[in-house]
């Protein structure tokens, strides 16, 4: 293990407030999502938090250029994506490419960001930052420890970096497999979600009503394409939720092509971009995702059944098998099997309970208090 360098007196927060540098990146929403929530909480409990896009770290537009590409790829060319998860950063012994040359190159902008705010730890939420933090620190050039959140339930291999001082994950089973990997400490804390998705939604009652009143007595199923709006034959899979007596509640995120293509679709409910999603998921009774992020976080925190069909390629389906597999969601392999399953979990029962139960369980810890447990140790 490396030993960390001499922190400078002036670093020291004065009635123990704490300065936290969070590194996400605008690759769709959930990153900073979940960074903007993390930074939330540490502002509430009187410390500083500020966050940075590593893609903006990145020099000569490289980062727009990164981001252009695996959202072409992911939109329109899953395959290719796919084949570039298989070589780069699906789990393995077999050596691959890594990501840092990549991520190296944000270095010097992010070590002098560290210095000149101060940070008393450095919080990745991104796996090429993670990486890079990794770097930084194994050579001695961050002073600040760095803190690991994954947000994948399905580890792969471009976050894991043996400089990281922690790791952070959403399941035991995550944290498991970063234990194999490398001899770092590794928490589990399940996902960082606001709390206005516990809570009761006000909004709730609103989207129900506007439910009601665009197609009587059929359940609505949210259909989640991501900020993206990535996704594939989302139109076929609103149509076959119409004809299954549902009502297909479709978010395209900022693709207003996408919806405006499913806007005609006859007995679907299109809404554009949401703001009040904890209303939204509330009013719902199950959650159709591709994905495994933020969004299927959200649902399990609001009490609504995920199910997964048609994942996007690479760390998606991996992801949505992952949570299938610990019992957080079911998965629908063909038509009627999503039909089945959405039967099964939008009727009220047994059944229902226990999915929403179990998805609940995963909400068992407190990332922020280990992250600032770690800046503590910076002064010691």
């Amino acid at each position: 293990m490396h030993s960390p360098p001499p922190v400078p007196r002036r670093y020291a927060p004065a009635d123990g407030r704490l300065r936290l540098l969070i590194v996400s990146a605008s690759m769709g929403a959930g990153h900073d999502t979940v960074a903007g929530e993390l930074a939330r909480r540490a502002r509430a409990q009187g410390h500083d938090a500020q966050t940075v896009d590593l893609l903006r770290l990145l020099p000569h537009g490289l980062g727009s250029g990164l981001r252009l590409f695996y959202q072409s790829s992911v939109r329109h060319f899953p395959r290719v994506y796919a084949g570039l998860y298989r070589a780069l950063l699906r789990p393995g012994p077999r050596h691959r490419p890594s990501g840092l040359p990549l991520a190296r190159l944000a270095g010097r902008r992010l070590t002098g960001l560290a210095e000149r705010t101060g940070a008393d730890v450095v919080v990745p939420v991104f796996h090429l930052a993670a990486q890079l933090t990794g770097h930084l620190r194994d050579r001695g050039l961050l002073r600040s420890p760095s803190a690991v959140f994954m947000t994948d339930f399905a580890v792969h291999r471009q976050w894991l970096h043996s400089g990281n001082d922690l790791y952070l994950c959403l399941t035991d089973d995550a944290a498991r497999d970063v234990r194999r990997s490398i001899p770092v400490p590794v928490e589990s804390t399940g996902p960082v979600v606001a709390p206005a998705f516990f809570a009761p939604a006000d909004g709730a009652a609103r989207w129900r009503r506007r439910f009601e009143e665009h197609a009587p007595g059929r359940p609505p199923v949210v259909l989640s394409a991501g900020a993206w709006g990535a996704a594939s034959e989302l139109d076929g899979t609103a149509a076959l939720l119409v004809d299954g007596g549902f009502l297909p509640v479709v978010l395209c995120g900022r693709n207003d092509r996408l919806r405006a293509r499913l806007a005609g679709l006859p007995g679907a409910f299109v809404p554009g971009w949401v703001t009040d999603m904890p209303g939204l998921l509330r009013a719902a009774r199950v959650l159709v995702d591709n994905a495994a992020g933020q969004t299927a976080v959200q649902a399990l925190a609001c009490g609504t059944p995920v199910v997964g069909y048609r994942p996007l390629p690479g760390h998606g389906a991996e992801g949505v098998r992952r949570m299938a597999a610990l019992g957080l969601s079911e998965t629908a392999g063909d038509s009627a099997a999503l039909l089945r399953a959405l039967r099964r979990l939008s009727a009220d029962g047994v059944h229902r309970e226990r999915r929403i139960a179990c998805g609940r369980e995963l909400f068992h810890g407190d990332a922020l208090a280990l992250v600032t447990a770690l800046a503590g140790t910076r002064l010691a």
